[in-house]
């Protein structure tokens, strides 16, 4: 009889905490429709880059542990190395950060405040004469130029730029959300 009286015991409970829960606001953030703020020092998954104030050194290639920044840079007429030819695989970047770290201006190479880049489709593969399948890229992960200049959708993140933190907003926290702790 103990059994019985115990296991009913436990599933009464159960029941009760179930249906105390049942009843409170939910806390669980209803993503995409309620996006939270994230934390100002965010690596994205945005490369955001400043033409203005790159100089060409192509030290964020060379920081590039997987290739993903392909940049063409030439002598101009006042002898100065300029960009002519800048794109980041965004199938291939890892969002690691160390392009940032590299950059010796400190502002033409930035990690974006971004962090939804899914696709439901592919509709241009770039496939070259006798490339295999797996060889293919989508180019609609792969930006260019002005493609990757800040805007109103690719915003700065403060990861490595203090100066750019300072005007983000204060992370959301689900413990600060209004009813966490209601009981």
């Amino acid at each position: 009889m103990s059994v019985l009286s115990n296991t009913g015991g436990g599933i009464l409970k159960g029941m009760r905490l179930t249906f105390k829960h049942l009843f409170r606001p939910w806390i669980t953030a209803q993503y995409p429709e309620e996006k939270l703020t994230m934390s100002k020092r965010i690596r994205g998954t945005q490369v955001i880059w400043v033409k203005e104030t790159c100089i060409a050194c192509l030290a964020c290639a060379r920081a590039c542990p997987v290739k993903a920044i392909n940049m063409e840079v030439s002598r101009g007429e006042d002898r100065k190395l300029k960009v002519d030819h800048m794109s980041i695989d965004f199938g291939l970047c890892v969002f690691c950060g160390l392009c940032v770290e590299s950059c010796p201006t400190k502002n033409a190479i930035y990690m974006g405040y971004g962090y939804e880049t899914t696709t439901y489709r592919c509709t241009n593969i770039a496939k070259a004469e006798g490339q295999s399948r797996s060889e293919c890229r989508c180019r609609e992960l792969i930006l260019t130029g002005d493609e990757l200049a800040p805007s109103a959708t690719r915003i700065l993140s403060g990861y490595d730029r203090p100066e750019a933190a300072e005007k983000l907003a204060e992370q959301t926290l689900l413990i600060n959300k209004k009813g966490y702790f209601e009981r």
